[in-house]
């Protein structure tokens, strides 16, 4: 099966206080409020999806949101950077924008020959937003607010960083399993990049042998997860991993995806996740992130569980 890795499907992080998650992530950077569902291990605490306007994968940033959760650290063993791709030009609306609603950001610089703008969420996670070279063929559709139209809006994912002791090991899982294939290096950093989609191909691997170990927790990532077209796709990319020594799970069901999850060797957690059956099975696009749903297991607790979560203001 040819090319089985669709570059990035989503990236899961984790933050404190769900209502100032919320608020950063649609009134400051314009994203979509996807779905408001719960963790499957926990359904007591949140868990929010974050996209562009019709919740294509390669665009999804989703939360747990855990009040009171002790800060994370960015170091190796830890997916480090989240990359955004936005418009060529959007740059400098981005830097006011940030700057008026008190965010901590870095001024414009260059990496692999994109200019791009480092900032972070109010948790600590650290953003990038890339005009990527391009740009000017991403056809994700953004979501548009009163504030930020078609010119400015992210797009979804341009790529995600890992910061790691030593990146061999790493790099052979995206090339010999993922498909990815080392397109440039500077310093201690290798961008990889996929050929099987346009946008959302990049995974930068740091390579940092003096850095400290990272630690996820509030204002990191949780896990990676890429992207395949189906079920059979999946599978098949499990037997393939399974066959190279790792730990796969069996598949799990979602809700909106189907997945696998392993730990790669330099210790970050990895997922794979089909595109089915995707963000409309239980709501319509036009109301996605409208009400609170839940995994069946979960339905016949709603009453208790809607009581125990935080209010949210949308």
């Amino acid at each position: 099966m040819n090319q089985q890795v669709l570059g990035l499907h989503h990236i899961t992080a984790i933050s404190g206080n769900a209502q100032r998650n919320y608020d950063f992530y649609t009134k400051v950077m314009g994203l979509r409020f996807v779905k408001k569902t719960v963790n499957f291990d926990d359904p007591f605490t949140y868990h929010f999806y974050y996209g562009n306007y019709d919740a294509s994968p390669g665009t999804i940033l989703t939360f747990f949101p855990w009040s009171g959760i002790s800060k994370g650290k960015r170091g190796v063993g830890t997916a480090s950077e989240i990359g955004f791709a936005v418009p060529e030009g959007s740059l400098g609306f981005w830097k006011a924008r940030l700057e008026k609603a008190g965010i901590i950001f870095n001024n414009p610089a260059k990496k692999f020959g994109e200019e791009y703008l480092t900032a972070l969420d109010p948790d600590g996670l650290k953003l990038e937003l890339t005009v990527v070279k391009t740009s000017a063929t991403d056809s994700r559709v953004p979501f548009e607010t009163p504030e930020i139209d078609a010119t400015k809006a992210i797009r979804g994912f341009h790529n995600t960083t890992l910061t790691l002791r030593n990146i061999k090991h790493t790099a052979d899982v995206l090339t010999d399993i993922m498909g990815y294939r080392l397109s440039e290096q500077h310093v201690n950093r290798y961008r990889f990049v996929t050929d099987a989609v346009a946008d959302a191909a990049v995974i930068d691997l740091v390579e940092a042998p003096g850095e400290a170990q990272g630690v996820v927790a509030g204002g990191s990532i949780h896990h990676v997860a890429f992207r395949v077209k189906d079920d059979a796709t999946e599978m098949a990319l499990r037997e393939k991993i399974a066959a190279k020594g790792f730990n796969i799970t069996p598949q799990i069901d979602r809700m909106y995806f189907h997945s696998l999850y392993f730990r790669e060797p330099g210790g970050v957690l990895f997922e794979i996740a089909t595109d089915n059956p995707g963000f409309t099975a239980d709501e319509p696009l036009e109301a996605l992130g409208t009400a609170l749903k839940l995994p069946p297991q979960y339905e016949p607790r709603r009453a208790q569980i809607e009581t125990a979560l935080p209010q949210l203001i949308l």
